[in-house]
């Protein structure tokens, strides 16, 4: 068990559009949308694939109209959260921006919050047309993240990661932190440079400290139970088992430093590690960092 049972979900949080057909043009071509999405690619969770992407005509996951989904009735409680994985999401989104909402306003500042959407095969977004190949991601230019929820079941089979909910937990939680950043001002237009210490694994490796930030304050959000040890360890190895290196050893037998965009298996349990018994946002500082 993972959630209190008692909690109350906020399905609102999360917009439902899974078995749904993607509907208008697509235009493919250059300009400022073509940016962002260059930039969201390389922080995608899993390194998603450029190629797989292409930039709208201005229509994003609004062209949907209402979410005519179960979840306002059937993920109301961390009971339910519980039994089903995508009332666990809700759950994870509630407790993660709770969470952030109050570290905003300990600071004096105003978190801003973003909605997830659940989708299936493929997606417009501000970003781009994304497929359920690309993994979860943030998109910068509408403020969503996107989550194909088939992907837990890739992360386990295809990238040998354990599972369990944690595992859940620590993907929303990293791409929350991306959305954190966002506000905060630390996404570039720029990734710079790819490698081992480019800007694009220092920021993917903030948002993994991010992402233990928020599960040392996840019982303190009022919906989770204390995590234990054994839950952390699964939040771990789901960082570790999406590491640059892990990827290009299980994909292509070699591993080479220099076009890494996420950072290794090491580097991300170390910096999920250091926010998680910090609990401090401030110790996140992935860009000014001398030893990743």
């Amino acid at each position: 068990m993972t959630f209190d049972p008692g909690a109350r979900l906020d399905p609102s949080e999360v917009l439902d559009v899974r078995g749904r057909r993607m509907g208008g043009g697509v235009a493919l071509g250059a300009g400022g949308g073509t940016l962002g999405l260059i930039l969201i690619v390389a922080y995608l969770l899993l390194g998603g694939n450029p190629s797989d992407l292409g930039v709208l005509s201005g229509q994003a996951v609004g062209g949907y109209g209402p979410d005519p989904s179960a979840l306002a009735d059937e993920c109301q409680t961390g009971a339910q959260a519980n039994e089903r994985d995508d009332c666990r999401i809700v759950g994870y989104v509630d407790s993660v921006q709770a969470y952030w909402t109050t570290a905003f306003q300990a600071r004096g500042q105003t978190y801003v919050p973003a909605q997830t959407v659940f989708f299936s095969d493929a997606i417009q977004t501000g970003c781009g047309t994304a497929s359920a190949a690309s993994g979860p991601f943030y998109c910068p230019a509408d403020r969503y993240v996107y989550i194909d929820l088939g992907f837990f079941e890739e992360l386990r089979d295809q990238y040998g990661a354990q599972g369990g909910p944690l595992a859940q937990g620590y993907v929303i939680a990293h791409e929350y932190g991306h959305h954190v950043q966002d506000l905060l001002g630390l996404l570039s237009d720029d990734p710079g440079q790819t490698g081992a210490t480019g800007r694009s694994v220092r920021t993917e490796l903030q948002a993994d400290c991010f992402a233990g930030v928020w599960a040392a304050h996840a019982a303190a959000t009022g919906y989770l139970e204390p995590l234990t040890d054994g839950q952390i360890a699964d939040a771990l190895d789901a960082a570790a088992a999406v590491g640059d290196d892990r990827i290009q050893a299980a994909t292509s037998g070699s591993v080479d430093p220099d076009t890494w965009t996420h950072g290794s298996a090491a580097q991300r349990q170390r910096w999920f590690t250091n926010g998680y018994r910090s609990g401090d946002p401030d110790d996140c500082d992935t860009f000014d960092a001398t030893d990743l």
